[in-house]
Order: C-alpha cells, then structure tokens, then sequence
C-alpha cells in the first residue's frame, strides 16, 4: 500500500509540474501574442488554436486527481451528519469505488479516442499552419487514470488524506 501511494504522490507532483508549465506557458504565450499584436501587428500563428487544444486541456483534466486526493471533488454530505463512524467509513468507500469505476471508464474511452488520433495524426489548421492536436488527447486520460488510482486508493483506505496532513 505504501508502493501505491509513493507512486500516486510521484505521478502527483509530475502533473502538478506539468500543470504549472501549463499555466506559465500559456501566460507567456498570450502575453507575447498580445504584444507582437499591439506593437508590430504581427500575431503569434496559431495562439487560439494552441490555448484551446493544449493549454486547457492540461489546465482542466490534470488538476482532477489533485482535487480527488484531497477529498474536494465527490462527496455525500447530505446523509453524512446521520451516519455514525462505521457508516460513514462504508459511505466513503462506496463514493470512492464508484468514482473509481467511472474515472476508470472515462479514461479508458478517452484512452482509445487518443490513441485513434495518434494514428491518424489528428491537426488544425490555423492561418496555413497545420497544429497537431493529437498530443494533448493524451493527457485526458492520465488525468482520469490519475484520478481513479487516487480514488482507489481511497476506497481500500478511506480518510489517508486526513491521516497525512
């Protein structure tokens, strides 16, 4: 279990890396387009095409794991103030291993949707510049696959996030 968890904590900070170039890369990328605009009235090619296929993608599916490590994403709150210690643990681990099932099916069909566009080298064009896309369909589902690990992992023992902090 404890394999498990330095690997979902390594696999974390790796998306929490990539999530934060994300973010610089788009600041930069936007700023440079916006000035090149103003000031010489020649745009960055592509910058639309880039922000929407690359840039949001990682800023939306990456961060789901993070969320779900900290509890934040999926919860029952309705019934929780009913239940005692041991139905609220059971409650927790039923949430978690739906989850788990559904992150797992969503990242298995985005798996599939990736690997067909890598093979069929999906792109945009943009301004006659041909922008491949298929890249950034790899990344919903280590984001769906990162999060129903951490969902699992919290279904086989729920409150190890409390533990920890």
């Amino acid at each position: 279990m404890r394999l498990l968890s330095r690997i979902q904590d390594g696999l974390l900070a790796m998306l929490a890396l990539i999530g934060a170039l994300a973010i610089i890369a788009l600041m930069i990328h936007v700023v440079t387009d916006v000035t090149l605009r103003n000031t010489t009235n020649t745009p960055v090619p592509a910058t639309f095409e880039i922000v929407t296929h690359y840039y949001m993608i990682a800023l939306a599916f990456i961060p789901l794991a993070w969320v779900e490590r900290g509890g934040g994403m999926v919860q029952v709150e309705v019934i929780e103030p009913f239940l005692n210690e041991r139905a609220l643990n059971w409650s927790d681990r039923l949430v978690a291993a739906i989850s788990t099932v559904i992150y797992g099916g969503l990242a298995w069909v985005t798996w599939i949707t990736a690997v067909k566009n890598f093979e069929t080298g999906v792109f945009v064009m943009a301004q006659n510049i041909a922008v491949p896309t298929w890249p950034a369909y790899f990344l919903v589902p280590l984001g769906f696959g990162l999060a129903a690990l951490t969902t699992a992992l919290r279904a086989i023992e729920p409150g190890r996030e409390e533990k920890e902090a």
